[in-house]
């Protein structure tokens, strides 16, 4: 009973500790960018990439397999 008691203790405080933004930096720090022009060139590519996604399932099946969801966002990705 008292282990039972313990183990319940020590993940409360595991949960606890997950939550507090300190803890969660250390196990996954928050990617920086050292200039802005990186910040520009990480968005662009990401931007592409959902863009090359898309188009890759185009390609696949033709455009009919787009949702209007993802028609949507490739118009919006394609007009910047």
């Amino acid at each position: 009973m008292t282990y039972l008691i313990i183990l319940i203790f020590v993940v409360a405080i595991g949960f606890v500790l997950m939550k507090k933004k300190s803890v969660k930096n250390i196990f996954k720090p928050e990617q920086k960018y050292y200039t802005i022009d990186d910040e520009f060139n990480a968005k662009r590519k990401e931007r592409q990439d959902e863009i090359d996604k898309l188009l890759s399932k185009i390609g696949e099946n033709g455009l009919a397999d787009l949702s209007e969801k993802e028609r949507k966002r490739l118009d919006k990705l394609s007009k910047k």
